[in-house]
């Protein structure tokens, strides 16, 4: 109790734990919120991918002195519509697709970054996050892109419904799948785009996928699911936080240990579909 005490007393004192601790709120509700989406439609590893791919957009950006989100989010964009091309124009399906471009993607973003001899990124950062470094600028474009996916997805959230569970009948009824398909794609930049600072290219991906897929394990209703999503994402964000300053370690990758430890309780306790629960309704 002392040591949550004094976390308190630090997050009220130091305006960059502040920050860390609104960034880690908000990369909390997008990720739990987009994931959903991702799971149910079979796309995980399409996160994978974008989370990748924005390497060399972030090393651009860098070169000519623009903000990293900006240089982030075009080439996050560009890959998901080069996928889309490619396994649509092609015989290559969507998981190749994915393979082919997110690595190539990544490969280019490291090779740039060694070409800047002596003031390279700090790819550790990149790749691992550092919610701590989150500045001000940071925190109001996270909180902007925050925005934006939450109003996309209450403004297209039947869309979003029936498209995600009946593709065939969406498309019969008229709605524009392709289109929702790659308004999703944006939304999913955007998340990813706003998470790197928090958790890093390499431990976005499960942010985008834990919350949810504890949520999943819960309910059977989808608004139900986005909820518990974000709120997972939140107890993520928050605990994760508080341990990483406790133990002085990797900001990150904490966070997503508590989204992972929250998961696997989910597993093996949920009432409907946990494990234990089910060994006992089989013994009875």
């Amino acid at each position: 109790m002392q040591q949550v005490m004094s976390f308190i007393d630090q997050v009220s004192r130091y305006q960059y734990l502040q920050n860390a601790l609104i960034a880690a709120i908000l990369v909390g509700i997008i990720c739990g919120v987009v994931g959903c989406f991702i799971i149910l439609r079979g796309m995980s590893l399409m996160g994978d991918a974008i989370s990748h791919a924005v390497l060399p957009g972030i090393v651009i950006a860098y070169m000519i002195g623009i903000n990293f989100f900006i240089g982030a989010v075009i080439t996050g964009v560009i890959t998901a519509l080069s996928i889309g091309y490619i396994s649509q124009n092609s015989r290559i399906k969507d998981d190749s697709a994915i393979g082919i471009m997110f690595t190539a993607a990544f490969a280019l973003g490291v090779v740039l970054n060694s070409t800047l001899k002596g003031t390279s990124v700090n790819l550790w950062n990149i790749l691992f996050g550092n919610v701590l470094a989150v500045s001000r600028t940071d925190l109001w474009i996270t909180f902007g892109m925050g925005i934006f996916v939450i109003l996309m997805i209450i403004l297209f959230y039947r869309p979003l419904l029936l498209s995600t569970f009946d593709p065939t009948m969406a498309k019969s009824t008229g709605l524009p799948v392709k289109f929702i398909h790659y308004m999703l794609m944006l939304l999913l930049s955007l998340v990813t785009v706003a998470s790197l600072q928090t958790v890093g290219i390499i431990l976005v991906v499960a942010m985008l996928i834990t919350p949810g897929a504890t949520a999943y394990l819960l309910t059977d209703r989808l608004s139900t699911m986005l909820v518990l999503a974000a709120i997972f994402g939140v107890i993520s964000g928050v605990i994760g936080l508080y341990y990483s300053v406790l133990f002085d370690v990797s900001s990150g990758s904490t966070i997503v240990l508590v989204a992972s430890i929250l998961f696997g309780l989910a597993f093996f306790f949920s009432p409907k579909q946990g494990v234990l629960w089910k060994i006992i309704r089989s013994r009875i």
